[in-house]
């Protein structure tokens, strides 16, 4: 069973000068839920190096390990799965390539796609961005910001967990829960955190709070 409440999306640029890896290891001590390899401007090789040392932290605390948009990577890796956006491998073919067992995500801002992207197979869907961000800046306009209306849109259209992104922090993730989000995927509101332990906690006990606001 996975925990959804807090998804750590790694960025090492974004992370006040910390290794992903010093990130990844605090916000497991904050009770992270899964962590998804992203690591933008990076190739592969670099990413497959800070892949295996997640892989190594992740597998020791049980938490899933999921992979940003490169199948192969997740395969090298051997991560527990995926996350695909509109631009990568349709969610059929990383079902065929991964397996049944893998965990395989996808990016949705509407809910046609919610549902397209469930009738696909996928397990859980990242919707948004539910507020406007700086570190998601290659999307356009009109899946920028869609609210925490568009997440209870969704989340009334399929029957798969949905995690809320962008913009999210611990001041708003009560919202995006109560929407009906069963988690809030985050970059810097743990990379750039002081603490990200403490942060990744406040993110959880924010979530949780939202449930109980549904």
């Amino acid at each position: 069973m996975v925990d959804w409440d807090v998804y750590l999306v790694t960025g090492e640029s974004l992370s006040a000068g910390r290794t992903t890896r010093e990130i990844v290891q605090r916000a497991i001590e904050g009770g992270v839920g899964v962590v998804q390899l992203r690591e933008k401007g990076r190739t592969v090789r670099e990413r497959y190096e800070m892949g295996r040392e997640i892989r190594d932290l992740t597998r020791e605390a049980g938490v899933p390990f999921v992979v940003n948009d490169r199948i192969d990577l997740a395969q090298a890796l051997d991560a527990d799965g995926v996350h695909l956006g509109d631009d990568d491998l349709p969610v059929s073919v990383a079902r065929e390539l991964l397996g049944e067992d893998a965990i395989i995500g996808r990016s949705v801002s509407f809910v046609e796609d919610a549902e397209a992207a469930k009738a696909a197979g996928a397990d859980y869907l990242g919707v948004g961005t539910v507020y406007r961000t700086g570190s998601k800046d290659d999307i356009p306009d009109e899946e920028h910001g869609v609210g925490p209306e568009r997440v209870a849109d969704i989340a009334a259209a399929v029957d798969i967990p949905i995690v809320g992104i962008g913009g999210i922090t611990a001041e708003n993730a009560a919202e995006v829960s109560a929407a009906g989000a069963d988690g809030v995927a985050v970059i810097t509101a743990i990379t750039r955190a002081e603490d990200p332990t403490a942060a990744t906690a406040a993110l959880r006990e924010a979530v949780e709070r939202g449930r109980t606001e549904r």
